[in-house]
């Protein structure tokens, strides 16, 4: 089981590589008031992928706080 989970992630890695390698041409992202931010198209990927992911975690730090408080109620009331 541990030698698929490997062999998949080298596949993703390796897959995720030559997706990189093949884009790397330049593209311009506009953004308002006539800026623009210009860099290879797998770094704009990528950089979106992770506000994406960093916004996703984020959000959930309410709940996962909000459950953690429930968490340390219930188990004083388990001790009582």
């Amino acid at each position: 089981m541990r030698a698929l989970l490997w062999g998949s992630r080298i596949f993703i890695f390796l897959f995720l590589l030559a997706f990189a390698l093949k884009n790397t041409d330049p593209v311009s992202v506009r953004f308002f008031f006539e800026t623009a931010w210009q860099a290879p198209l797998i770094i704009i990927v990528l950089a979106f992928f992770t506000c994406g992911a960093a916004l996703g975690v984020l959000s959930l730090l309410g709940t996962v706080f909000a459950l953690r408080r429930e968490v340390s109620r219930l188990k004083r009331e388990l001790k009582q």
